[in-house]
């Protein structure tokens, strides 16, 4: 039997309950998953974060109350703030090229699925967040942020946002943020891949990111890729 202790702490945020009861069958059929609690509104998921902070939130980007994006970034924040752990979150969107995905990795988001993902596939995706990882929809990550950036106005590279890194870290950040893994970067680099490791942390450390899905989000924010 499986200690509850140990049990994936998963929280639930949507405003439709009978997709709430679905996921919720869903999560309670695992030994290794609990759902802690749910919110149909992001306010009220602002709050219960703070007193029940759990491990993995599905958080539905489009509620009528507080969106799903400005609770991830409150969320995020206020964990920050008082020192603990972030939740991860996964974004939940009913089709795949919604800029509101964009907003809500930028606010820090950890992923996104589609709300008509599998069962099975959900069930990966909050084992893989648990474990530090990204998790996107099927499809091209890329295309998302392309689509993105050609929402808003055409302007040049923003190369000052990058200042705060070596050379070699830049090289690392664009790599990266092209989707390369680090055997492949090292590879690129003719260095280690526990070389390219420590690049890849001190990027994101200086640039304000968790994750390499974040980088790829400020990549293209900051139109440093084509």
């Amino acid at each position: 039997m499986v200690d509850p202790s140990s049990s994936v702490r998963v929280a639930l945020v949507d405003d439709q309950p009978l997709f709430r009861a679905g996921i919720r069958m869903v999560v309670e059929s695992q030994a290794d998953m609990v759902l802690a609690w749910e919110a149909d509104d992001g306010g009220r998921a602002v709050e219960m974060a703070a007193d029940h902070p759990p491990d993995v939130v599905l958080m539905d980007l489009r509620m009528p109350e507080m969106d799903g994006v400005s609770a991830t970034r409150m969320i995020v924040d206020s964990a920050r703030e008082r020192g603990l752990d972030q939740p991860k979150i996964i974004a939940l969107t009913t089709f795949n090229r919604d800029h509101a995905v964009v907003e809500s990795v930028q606010a820090g988001a950890s992923g996104y699925l589609l709300k008509s993902a599998e069962p099975e596939f959900l069930l990966a995706a909050i084992r893989t967040v648990h474990s530090g990882y990204s998790v996107i929809a099927p499809g091209s990550v890329h295309d998302l942020f392309q689509h993105a950036a050609r929402t808003v106005p055409t302007a040049g590279p923003d190369l000052s946002v990058l200042e705060p890194l070596s050379a070699r870290e830049r090289d690392v950040f664009l790599l990266a943020a092209k989707g390369l893994a680090n055997g492949e970067m090292a590879e690129s680099l003719f260095v280690s891949e526990a070389t390219v490791k420590t690049h890849l942390r001190s990027v994101l450390t200086k640039l304000g990111v968790r994750t390499r899905l974040q980088l790829v989000a400020f990549a293209y924010e900051h139109r440093l890729l084509g």
